[in-house]
């Protein structure tokens, strides 16, 4: 029997895969459209004019009468997609003549996380008004203006952390001083109060399928993991197999089906310094609707927060303690948090976060797929601190 290659995936194995782990339809869409392009030509440098093309294309498809892109540049910032910044000058709808800053947010050749910018576009329009987030413009969910998918949003202004602290890699150990830890923090908690008892059913959001009440969305979940891993894994790791059959025993029932960020955390927001407001929030590329104990499991990880300065009581995002950040949560949402529950995402998101690091991402840096070659090459490093931390946690429940 010939040794699969991953890299030059045949049409009989992508069938296999979708049918071993059937997800979200969106979800299937654009894993498949992945695998489809892998044994195409890596990534390589776009020039700039090329993305304005691009985006004077988009809009050009979308508005009626004459605009003018200006000061387009690049934006730093993020691991998973491309971005520019420019200015549209035009007749804005309702508004009149105006020069409106934006963003182009671009997937690159492949991607640390495969993600739709069509549901992305689509629960930042849904929240508006409702939480801060960028207002939306328009998107390129097929690539078809654009080099890649794409979407267009307002660029929001704030800084990620104080200009005075200090970070690593997408804002992980950010350090938030004590005088800002009650105003960020109480805005911190009430906006994720808000997505998770946000009414998403007449929202606009066509591209997000509904799972039902119980186990359905637990398992879509575990079979988009676990297809990514299929996918993107050099080689089979033994503690990643005993964690999924874990997870698919064990799987808790939903009670009530919640938008899930899926990355709402400390690094992801944006806050005005001459009020300390939260004035964006970001990333919303790995949103789907589930279990609001997903996304608490996330935001309360270790590695998103830091200990006061007592030296031993941690701040869930360098903001609250746990047991204050869970009952100022449920106060926020109307929802309570089952602590057992809790434990079963934090396994979850381990498994989630080796499968990006050890699999994905380290497969698309030695591919050359991706604009971000030496950061998602460096993530493939911390994988092995992630499966000690998998193993500990397995550990505890079995």
């Amino acid at each position: 029997m010939p040794r699969l290659d991953k890299n030059h995936p045949t049409h009989e194995w992508i069938a296999q895969l979708r049918e071993r782990f059937p997800c979200e339809k969106e979800i299937d869409r654009v894993l498949t459209r992945k695998l489809q392009r892998r044994a195409g030509p890596p990534y390589s440098p776009l020039a700039l004019t090329t993305l304005i093309e691009g985006t004077q294309a988009l809009i050009r498809s979308e508005l009626k009468g004459d605009f003018e892109i200006i000061d387009a540049n690049w934006l730093s910032g993020g691991a998973s997609k491309l971005q520019m910044v420019f200015k549209l000058k035009w007749n804005q709808p309702g508004v009149g003549p105006t020069i409106t800053p934006m963003v182009l947010r671009m997937e690159p050749s492949e991607s640390v996380v495969e993600t739709s910018r069509l549901c992305e576009f689509q629960i930042i329009k849904a929240l508006e008004g409702h939480i801060p987030v960028p207002p939306t413009y328009w998107a390129d969910e097929e690539g078809k203006y654009l080099p890649y998918p794409a979407m267009i949003y307002g660029f929001a202004e704030g800084v990620t952390k104080p200009t005075a602290s200090s970070s690593n890699v997408t804002g992980v150990g950010t350090m938030i001083p004590p005088e800002l830890r009650p105003v960020l923090g109480g805005q911190f908690i009430k906006h994720l109060g808000i997505v998770h008892s946000f009414d998403w059913r007449n929202a606009g959001l066509s591209s997000f399928d509904e799972p039902a009440l119980g186990k359905q969305a637990v398992e879509w979940q575990l079979n988009h993991w676990e297809r990514v891993w299929e996918e993107d894994a050099n080689e089979d790791v033994p503690v990643m197999r005993l964690a999924m059959a874990w997870m698919r025993n064990n799987m808790p029932p939903v009670d009530h089906i919640s938008v899930i960020h899926g990355d709402f955390r400390t690094g992801n927001f944006l806050y005005t310094e001459h009020n300390n407001e939260i004035s964006a929030w970001l990333d919303w590329e790995l949103t789907h609707l589930g279990d609001r104990h997903e996304d608490l499991a996330w935001t309360t990880k270790t590695v998103f927060g830091h200990k006061a300065e007592d030296g031993e009581t941690f701040l869930v995002g360098g903001l609250a303690p746990l047991d204050e950040f869970i009952a100022e949560y449920e106060k926020a949402s109307g929802l309570t948090v089952n602590r057992k529950t809790l434990q079963y995402y934090d396994i979850f998101n381990s498994f989630k976060s080796i499968t990006i690091c050890l699999a994905t991402g380290s497969r698309a840096a030695r591919n050359g797929k991706t604009h971000q070659d030496v950061l998602v090459a460096w993530l493939a490093g911390i994988s092995y601190g992630l499966l000690d931390e998998l193993r500990t946690q397995l550990e505890e429940v079995l």
